[in-house]
């Protein structure tokens, strides 16, 4: 089993809700640091259809449940709401702890189904991060992704095809708004093609043969069933023009590599630069949820196309991603721009170069160096 960054300290203390995409490897976590507590799996038939038929039930049996034995786990909670008014019962009446566990908040957020009032806590759980891999491989990270079951594979291209499509039949076949699939499959693989760029709608819906409100409603169910992320434009203060647009990253790069047929990325190529660019966003996303500091990452550009990859918190840290082993100075463009305009704390460029460097204010620093230094506590 892996050692995670997740801090686990707060969790059981208070009741929480337990967020994560699948095989992100929740269950396995609250096993292993809760291996006394009750479990309701709602995945499991049994147990969903006899408390979605009384879910009085579920009050009654955990009343019997002795204190001692840890907090009352409620796994994919997401699939019967209604759970979650006993839930709040229990716990104002009878100070019982629970975590309830779920790969998709959107059902509950979308009904308006009872979110505790605010009497739990919200943790997230991310794929595999780069301090909890003994022995890590760069390249079996970019090709086969960070999903725990998916990076130890020998051949993750089967795997990648099973969670694609157990995917559209649990998650997306459940929507309304999505019951013409074979729209949606091709919204998907369109989103894989625009995957960490800006997001043109109009573009999408073309290709895909659907309208621009349709495209805006599939993307919200990606970030509703936390498949991907935007992140928004750095706007404060723009001396020059900038583009306002979000950009959008699926949650791990098996969803990419699936959707686009990509099997074994290989140095140098275009690939491996979007890719190694993908992996620094998901290392950047679980740190800050991690280590609770929660920055807010931006992108920056402007209306002549000079970029930024990721600015942290209010332009503190501006990283730029390279899939080079050797930065030059045009690579250095965008930071330098960015930094006429802004006081930057730390301006770094990541890349494959063999040692760290320095230029003029800009450091260039190897991508292990530049993990340590994030995890350390070093950059935020």
């Amino acid at each position: 089993m892996y050692k995670r960054m997740f801090s686990f300290s707060d969790l059981g203390k208070e009741s929480s809700f337990f967020w994560g995409p699948r095989q992100t490897g929740k269950s396995t976590l609250l096993k292993d640091i809760f291996p006394r507590s009750i479990k309701y799996d709602l995945l499991n038939s049994d147990q969903f259809h006899r408390l979605i038929a009384n879910p009085s039930v579920f009050r009654e049996e955990a009343l019997a449940i002795k204190k001692n034995s840890g907090p009352i786990i409620v796994d994919e909670v997401q699939r019967i709401p209604i759970l979650l008014n006993e839930v709040q019962w229990l716990m104002v009446n009878h100070n019982k702890q629970f975590i309830l566990c779920g790969s998709s908040p959107r059902k509950i957020i979308r009904t308006g189904a009872n979110l505790l009032g605010g009497r739990a806590l919200r943790f997230e759980l991310f794929p595999l991060v780069y301090p909890e891999i003994p022995d890590f491989d760069l390249f079996r990270a970019l090709s086969h992704g960070m999903l725990p079951r998916h990076y130890m594979a020998s051949k993750p291209a089967g795997m990648h095809r099973s969670y694609i499509g157990d995917y559209l039949k649990e998650e997306i076949a459940q929507e309304a708004i999505s019951r013409n699939l074979h729209a949606f499959s091709g919204f998907l693989e369109a989103a894989a093609f625009s995957n960490g760029e800006i997001v043109n709608y109009s573009n999408i819906a073309r290709d895909c043969g659907v309208s621009n409100y349709t495209v805006k409603e599939y993307f919200q169910i990606l970030t509703d069933t936390l498949v991907g992320k935007f992140i928004t434009s750095y706007q404060k203060r723009p001396k020059r023009r900038v583009i306002v647009a979000p950009k959008f990253y699926f949650f791990d790069l098996c969803i990419v590599n699936s959707l686009l047929n990509r099997k074994n990325i290989q140095f140098p190529s275009e690939v491996f630069g979007k890719a190694f660019e993908q992996f620094i966003f998901q290392e950047l996303v679980a740190h800050r949820h991690y280590s609770d500091i929660h920055y807010n990452i931006s992108y920056w550009r402007t209306a002549s196309q000079i970029e930024v990859d990721f600015i942290l918190g209010d332009n503190k840290v501006a990283i730029e991603v390279k899939g080079t082993n050797q930065v030059k100075s045009h690579h250095l463009n965008g930071l330098k721009a960015f930094m006429e305009e802004y006081k930057v704390k730390q301006a770094i460029v990541v890349s494959l170069d063999a040692r760290p460097r320095l230029s003029g204010k800009i450091n260039i620093l190897p991508w292990q160096i530049f993990l340590k230094k994030l995890w350390g506590g070093e950059l935020v």
